[in-house]
């Protein structure tokens, strides 16, 4: 054996691992892929609340540098809000934003939001919902198997008829209106003299064609979308009801996640839902616009009447309360007080 050409031989072959070694070592590992999060909404893709999602997603992206990545669901295709709640909970589906109502069967507090001529104004339901009491909302969704990320908004919810303006209390006798299908809110109704009658929204059009009922309550861009307008006359700006989306992650899901990643999904569902909460006043504008162009007649019930309206409330309120909690119900209160008070 030539024994210098063997040594020669085998450093070579030792600096060329040594080299391969080396640029192996500082080559950039391949990305991995992202974890997606399929978040499914009931309405469409081009609605306010879709749009909100698709401004989510890429900040989410953005955030965590594509390692996560959110995937519209729009316009009921994996459920409706009850169903997509409860795969929530069981894990079989990542994200949803239900309007705050679903969840009074998991917290009956969230029903303490919907109480008829709670908050008067968008900044009252801003300040209470992003505060103390509302986050304390969302805390209790996580033995549920729930994560509350931020409030979205639906609106308030104004009243349209075919029978006669309504601006005052006496106004509402007799009237037969469409509610949704919430006991509090048809137990109210009634009270006030309205001959509520709880209806699923896709059968409302129809049934205000066909005079089966004289008129429906809902936000004013949903008025417009919905094509009220050629079958009630009347719109009366009530602001009677405020209405919220909650954008929610699956706990199972959310534990899964970096810290790292859950700050940013935190940090883009604040940032987007301050950019949905300003689209949605704007709609609402617009929708005010429209409708008045389209030949409704607008009425409204001043601020002073709805305060003594909510008090012909109490005995209902008292029974929704023994539900809820009236400790719960009171801070709220208190909350709104402390604002009111203070003129904020």
């Amino acid at each position: 054996m030539n024994q210098p050409g063997f040594v020669l031989r085998r450093r070579l072959l030792l600096a060329a691992a040594a080299t391969g070694g080396l640029c192996a070592a500082t080559r950039p590992a391949a990305a991995s892929s992202p974890r997606l999060l399929r978040l499914g909404i009931g309405l469409p893709a081009d609605s306010i609340q879709g749009r909100a999602v698709q401004d989510f997603a890429q900040r989410v992206e953005r955030y965590t540098d594509g390692a996560l990545r959110i995937e519209l669901h729009a316009g009921g295709k994996l459920g409706n809000d009850l169903s997509m709640v409860q795969a929530l909970r069981d894990g079989t589906l990542e994200m949803t934003a239900p309007d705050s109502s679903t969840l009074a069967r998991l917290n009956a507090g969230f029903s303490a939001i919907n109480y008829p001529f709670t908050f008067f104004e968008e900044a009252e339901a801003d300040t209470i919902l992003d505060g103390a009491w509302g986050r304390r909302q969302l805390d209790s969704l996580v033995p549920h198997g729930l994560v509350g990320l931020a409030y979205w908004e639906n609106g308030f919810r104004h009243m349209t008829n075919s029978l006669r303006p309504i601006a005052q209390a006496s106004d509402f006798q007799g009237v037969r209106l469409r509610t949704m299908q919430n006991d509090m809110l048809v137990d109210s109704f009634r009270r006030l003299g309205f001959e509520a009658v709880p209806m699923p929204f896709p059968q409302v059009f129809e049934a205000l064609k066909s005079k089966a009922v004289d008129g429906q309550e809902n936000p004013l861009p949903t008025i417009l979308a919905s094509r009220f307008h050629e079958v009630q006359k009347y719109l009366t700006l009530s602001r009677h009801v405020y209405s919220a989306h909650v954008l929610l992650i699956s706990r199972r899901h959310w534990e899964a996640l970096s810290a790292a990643q859950r700050v940013a999904l935190r940090r883009a569902a604040g940032e987007s839902r301050d950019l949905e909460r300003r689209w949605s006043r704007e709609a609402a504008g617009h929708a005010l616009a429209a409708l008045r162009e389209r030949g409704m007649q607008v009425s409204s019930i001043p601020r002073q009447d709805a305060e003594r309206i909510r008090h012909r409330l109490r005995d209902v309120f008292d029974k929704y309360n023994r539900q809820i909690g009236a400790a719960e119900v009171v801070e709220l209160y208190v909350e709104l007080g402390r604002l009111r008070t203070s003129g904020r």
